[in-house]
């Protein structure tokens, strides 16, 4: 049976086993103190020995962040944008807690300082990165963590689902503000995500090469789910296309040459020209899954232009207008 005391403020968990050393470590509460040694104790019974915790003790979760950046976040697909969370992550104060020493109560404080600066949905990516890393250094580098804390800990609420559309004569108003701009293929560009719904950075990797003006194909090698598609071109999107069109065309050459930076900027200056808020550019991908199935597609060809994975998702993305429905309801 393990001794639970209190020392020099602090509570110190001491665990004795017969034919091993006996193992003492210090917590801010009881009841981590007892948890450490439940679970001390219960591995000891499975395995016949304590585990080697001092490589979890020389390093901080910051060091484990760095990793995880460099071997990780690479073959991931939004791998710019997570090394960017990473860099912060190395500059909180959580990030100079050792691995041994991080608890439940730690990550707790993180989530709830990072809701006053951030949005919850930015703030559950975040725990995610943290548990991963946790996970990856306990099953590949070989670092004894008891539990992951940042798997028990309650995960912020995210109620962001959106309804918005374009209303009114806005589509009329963006593309005439596209006019005035300096973005020459931001037109072309968005009438392709009005027609296809592909991603902001599916239309961004597209290439010459993987478009077929013809057959009116348009080729994904690789999308945010980690597979390829073909998505079928409207007439008015394969005339968008056309519009950029160069006269002789390589096939590295991108109908859209933006980076995702240059497109965000370029999308916020149209929305000011055209006078309209609370529109994003992946609210495009909203009006465009929403129009498929007001043509009538059911919704299996609407997965497979669009590429939501799950039925549950698709649904979060499609908001019929009920006075486009009449007709169609006799």
């Amino acid at each position: 049976m393990a001794t639970i005391r209190k020392l020099r403020g602090r509570w110190q968990a001491m665990v004795r086993r017969k034919g091993m050393k006996p193992r003492a470590k210090s917590f801010d509460t009881k009841s981590e103190a007892e948890r450490w040694a439940r679970e001390l104790e219960s591995e000891v019974d499975r395995f016949g020995r304590a585990p080697d915790t001092r490589p979890a003790e020389n390093i901080t979760l910051g060091e484990l962040l760095l990793r995880y950046r460099d071997e990780v976040s690479p073959s991931k697909r939004g791998a710019a944008q997570e090394i960017q969370r990473i860099d912060v992550f190395t500059r909180h104060e959580i990030a100079h807690r050792t691995l041994a020493g991080l608890t439940s109560s730690h990550v707790a404080s993180f989530r709830d300082e990072r809701l006053k600066q951030v949005s919850p949905s930015t703030v559950v990516r975040e725990l995610a990165i943290i548990s991963h890393t946790l996970e990856i250094a306990q099953r590949e580098w070989g670092y004894h963590v008891a539990f992951n804390p940042a798997k028990r800990i309650r995960r912020p609420t995210v109620a962001n689902a959106r309804k918005r559309r374009l209303e009114g004569n806005e589509e009329r108003r963006l593309f005439e503000a596209c006019d005035s701009g300096r973005t020459a293929c931001l037109k072309s560009l968005l009438i392709v995500a009005i027609e296809t719904g592909m991603r902001r950075g599916e239309i961004l990797s597209l290439t010459w090469r993987d478009i077929d003006l013809n057959t009116r194909i348009a080729h994904l090698h690789k999308t945010k789910n980690g597979e390829s598609r073909d998505v079928p071109l409207s007439s008015r999107a394969v005339e968008a296309m056309r519009a950029v069109q160069p006269d002789r065309v390589t096939d590295g050459d991108r109908p859209f040459p933006l980076s995702a930076g240059a497109l965000e900027q370029a999308w916020n200056r149209l929305r000011a020209r055209a006078k309209i808020t609370d529109l994003r550019f992946h609210d495009l991908r909203h009006e465009a899954v929403s129009r498929l199935f007001e043509k009538g597609l059911n919704i299996a060809e609407v997965r497979s232009i669009s590429g939501h994975k799950e039925l549950r998702m698709l649904a979060r993305y499609t908001h019929l207008r009920a006075s486009d429905l009449i007709a169609r309801l006799g």
